[in-house]
Parts: C-alpha cells; structure tokens; sequence
C-alpha cells in the first residue's frame, strides 16, 4: 500500500490537534498555562501611504507571534513573518503555542517598563493562544493594539474588549483551523473576517505562508503608534467569504456612507477604491440595484496614520 506523505502529515496534525482540544478540561488548563502574576474628514477607504519621512516615529512596540500544533514543521509561515517584521525595524519574535504563560508575563513586565504597542499574531493553536493572550492582558488592564488569526482552532475564545483591531484569516470548511472568531458582547474595536474558503488554492498549511497578507500586516504594525484606535464614525464589523481567486485585502473594519442622487455600488467601488464584491455582499445589495437618496451603505476601510489624516482636507466626498 502506498502512504502519501500529505496524507501522514495532515493525520499527524488531526491527531494532535485533537488531543490539545478534546478534553473537557482543556478551557480550565489552557487558563492556568496562560495565567499572568499580578505584579508580574471622510473616511478614505485605499491602501494609506505612510507619513513623509520627517514626520514618521521610528517603528515602536512589540509583536508577539505563535506557531501551531508542530510549528517548527507546518507554522513556518510565522517565522517568515518575524523576520519581515525585524526587517522593518519592529521589535518581533515567534514562539510554541504553549509557552504562552511565560511569554504572557514577560509582556506585562515589558508593557509596564515601556507602555509601547502590542501586537498578537498566532496560526492554529498559535491563534488560539493569541486570543488567550489578550484575554490575560485584560485582566492586567493592558490594552492590545491588534490581533491577527490565523485559521486559529475552533476552541478559540472570543475577541476580548481590551482589543482596538481584530483580524481573522480562516477557512470556514477547515478542519484542523477553521475557527470562526467573534468579539464579546460591548466590544467596540475595529473587526474585520475574512474566509477564504472558496481559494481552492489555500489550505491550513500554506495560509500561514502567504506573501501578500504577510506585506499588509507588516504595513499596519508600522503604523500602529501613529494610528488612532477610534476612528471617526462607528467602527462596523465585517464579515466576507472571498470570492475565488479574489486578492486579500485586510481592511480594518467597515464605515458607513450615505448615498447621494445618482450614487450606485459601482460608482462608489471606484470612489473608494474597493472591489464591487465588498459592497454586494456586505450590503447583500445586488451590483445594478438603484441606490436612494439617503440610502446607508457600509463601505471597508483601512485606518490611517493620524499624520495623514490631519493632512486630508475637510468637507464631504
């Protein structure tokens, strides 16, 4: 009989998975490994280009990355993305998914020494153990500046309150990720879901890897300390499944607009620089419906350096 090695590995990573998740004490333990001592202007909706360089903070706080279940073998995406982010000048390391109560402790000693950013990135487990993370930072009253899933486990909490900028990257139809995130009741912050499950071509192994997620977040880590976690206007979740073949575009969360005599969906896809399918499906307005005067629709949005938008003129679109 012949083994197909993916086979073996993807059974390899089913069985851990499930021996980290099936216990019904797994909540209560993955609590204490994680516990914390103590003392221990419309908004613009493209891509914000960064301050010019005489007005750009050198590159401050620090970002927390964790692998999956066998990190070293199937989370290598996370250590490409620690050494992007050290390329960028960014304070970054990646770490096992269960080492999360040391490296949880050593973050509120830092975050005490120095109050700069934080920044919480995981990949399977690694993404549950991100969310835990934040969880034990709310009880130290540290706020957390973004978190980033990756495919993270179905047993994740929720998104805490303590969090400014959530981002989950998952396949709905996974079966060793698949988590579908969502925020505590009261949360506030900016919220952003994408599924791209319909991308034949990404799997729970490669999603981790992916060049052109891993330029974006590097791109928003950057801005983190010149970028104001509250926004003009509601921050409004968002929640797309991409269509095949569609490109990954991180927004943060979504704003809303209202219309004006002659708008339409394409009108302002091209007006604010997103693709038709963001505003479809958001809007579940179909691409030729006539738009009301008056009319509110919720448009992506990408944060922006306070820098930049103290520059943007005032006034309406």
């Amino acid at each position: 009989m012949v083994v197909h090695p993916t086979r073996v590995a993807a059974i390899a990573i089913s069985a851990m998975f499930l021996a980290c998740v099936s216990s019904a004490d797994f909540d209560r333990a993955a609590a204490r490994a994680i516990t914390v001592p103590n003392d221990a202007a419309a908004h613009l909706n493209t891509l914000p280009p960064l301050p010019p360089q005489d007005v750009v903070a050198p590159p401050r706080g620090r970002v927390y990355l964790f692998r999956g279940a066998l990190g070293p073998i199937f989370s290598r995406g996370m250590d490409r993305l620690t050494d992007r982010l050290k390329q960028a000048g960014i304070t970054a390391n990646v770490y096992e998914f269960t080492i999360c109560r040391l490296i949880a402790a050593q973050a509120v000693l830092d975050y005490r020494a120095d109050p700069a950013p934080v920044t919480l990135i995981g990949h399977s487990m690694g993404g549950l153990c991100a969310l835990k993370f934040a969880e034990m930072l709310q009880e130290e009253n540290i706020p957390v500046s973004l978190v980033v899933t990756v495919d993270p486990a179905h047993a994740s909490p929720d998104v805490p309150l303590n969090v400014e900028r959530y981002i989950n990257i998952f396949l709905s139809d996974g079966v060793l990720g698949g988590g579908d995130i969502v925020a505590k009741q009261g949360y506030q912050g900016h919220y952003a879901s994408f599924d791209l499950s319909k991308q034949s071509k990404v799997t729970h192994i490669n999603i981790d890897k992916m060049e052109s997620i891993h330029e974006q977040l590097v791109g928003a880590v950057l801005q983190l300390a010149t970028t104001p976690a509250k926004t003009e206007g509601s921050a409004v979740p968002l929640r797309y499944v991409l269509p095949p073949d569609a490109p990954v575009e991180l927004w943060d969360s979504g704003t809303l607009l209202v219309t004006r005599s002659g708008d339409t969906l394409p009108r302002l896809a091209a007006l604010y620089h997103v693709p038709l399918w963001s505003l479809t499906q958001m809007n579940r307005v179909p691409d030729n419906a006539m738009l009301a005067a008056g009319q509110t629709i919720i448009v992506p949005r990408r944060l922006m350096p306070a820098a930049v938008i103290s520059a943007q003129p005032s006034g309406g679109r």
